[in-house]
């Protein structure tokens, strides 16, 4: 090993150690905290908490954001962009009605500041703040959030979100009919669209269950406005990616097509009925968006009786990616000029790759020290992700397996280093991948293969 190597492997050992250990206080977003067991952030995650790109007026996540507020104006709903990343677990989870045991409470897929207080993995941790405070029948949230999760071209661990919901009180109303009828007025309001839908049979059954505290009027009326609502959001999204494909001289036939859509149902914690919307497009079905009727308990906790409602929730960068022709989750994250001087305020423009630099892959394969032991691929995943940062384009367990005289555990893990804006050195790699092994093997006490 070259002097110059072994000086570069000791400085990125030395930050890798100080990423795992866990300091008295942390600071995120301005605002010092107390750490305790349950604090899993690092600095890379931190660094990433104010960048706030959906705020950007230039940025693909930015301008898609804003392109979907404006279909919005005058319907009756005000936009929360400005929340700040940091929630309650009360807040993230048990508003919502996730269960103990729900495994996205787990320090393996949440980033915790402590065991009170972590980085948000949903827009609806701020569901509460908005149905008492909204001074408007709706509202819409957008803001990045936070996940611990694979590697790979499509997965990061900040990514964006956007959040809607609305609610009608029943004692806005003299009566249950007058209810139905602005309903039913509501729901004529919203734009007519050219749009070909494919539905589900019954806005609620047995699979899919309508809560007791609402008529089965109320909850079709409520599922229909919901529906049409999503339904003028995507549709206003893939037509303005029609025309961009059609300023840029695409001549495909779906282009002149109406956009066909369909729902699925689904399930989720804070909504029932639920469904998912999916859109055709370019020869498959997309899953875009998922949704539902408000639970009675979302509201309940939120000190609001006697209201009915729906909330939607929906990923923005894998719509971006779409939209922007972009391959790579990593380029939003990008200080690249070569990336951001591709895009402008209020168009949608397929991205132009600016060089496409080659990668390397190393692997590291490890034995688990008890046999009733295991690691967890989101901990292999943190470890790389912290050490080798943007420049690990993804991470796969290719091989796992228990030996068959010990019943030990092994597995095995493939990492691609490729970088998006530079060449990176086999020397680059090596450091990075030693210190890949000795972190796994310090941490976990494996035994490297």
């Amino acid at each position: 090993m070259s002097v110059v190597r072994a000086r570069a492997s000791q400085l990125v050992r030395l930050c890798a150690r100080l990423s795992h250990t866990t300091p008295e206080t942390v600071t995120v977003c301005g605002q010092t905290y107390k750490t305790d067991e349950w604090t899993n952030i690092t600095p890379s995650i931190i660094a990433l908490s104010d960048r706030s790109l959906h705020l950007k007026p230039n940025h693909p996540i930015g301008i898609l954001r804003s392109l979907i507020e404006n279909r919005f104006q005058g319907l009756g709903y005000t936009y929360y962009n400005n929340f700040k990343p940091v929630v309650s677990t009360y807040e993230n989870f048990d508003s919502l009605g996730f269960p103990k045991d729900h495994p996205g409470r787990s320090k393996t897929d949440t980033y915790y500041i402590n065991e009170s207080t972590l980085l948000r993995t949903h827009t609806s941790a701020h569901e509460r703040e908005c149905f008492t405070q909204c001074e408007t029948p709706g509202y819409f949230i957008s803001a990045d959030v936070y996940r611990r999760d694979e590697i790979d071209r499509t997965h990061y661990p900040a990514f964006h979100q956007m959040e809607g919901g609305r609610i009608w009180r029943r004692d806005d109303f003299a009566s249950e009919q007058e209810l139905l009828n602005k309903l039913q007025h509501d729901i004529d309001a919203i734009p007519d669209i050219d749009i070909i839908v494919e539905d589900t049979p019954n806005q609620f059954n047995e699979g899919n269950p309508k809560q007791d505290y609402m008529t089965d009027r109320e909850t079709e009326l409520v599922a229909q406005h919901l529906k049409r609502t999503i339904q003028l959001l995507v549709n206003e999204v893939f037509n303005e990616a029609k025309k961009s494909a059609k300023l840029s001289g695409s001549d495909e036939p779906y282009l002149n097509e109406p956009l066909k859509v369909r729902w699925v149902e689904a399930y989720f914690p804070w909504t029932a009925p639920s469904w998912e919307i999916e859109v055709w497009w370019k020869g498959e079905w997309l899953e875009c968006c998922g949704c539902g009727v408000v639970r009675q308990q979302v509201l309940t906790n939120s000190g609001i009786e006697n209201t009915i409602g729906w909330a939607f929730g929906i990923g923005l960068d894998r719509i971006a990616m779409l939209l922007f022709g972009i391959p790579d989750i990593r380029l939003f994250w990008t200080l690249d000029e070569r990336f951001h001087n591709q895009f402008e305020q209020g168009k949608i423009t397929t991205f132009k790759p600016y060089s496409k630099y080659p990668g390397t892959v190393r692997d590291v394969a490890f034995w688990v020290p008890s046999v009733d032991e295991k690691v967890h691929i989101n901990d292999i995943m943190e470890i790389v992700r912290n050490i080798g940062g943007d420049l690990v384009e993804s991470v796969t367990l290719i091989d796992e397996f228990t030996h068959p005289k010990t019943g030990r555990n092994s597995q095995c893990y493939r990492i691609n280093y490729q970088s998006m804006d530079r060449n990176v050195t086999n020397e680059e790699v090596n450091v990075l991948q030693d210190t890949v092994r000795d972190t796994i093997k310090d941490k976990f006490n494996v035994e490297l293969r």
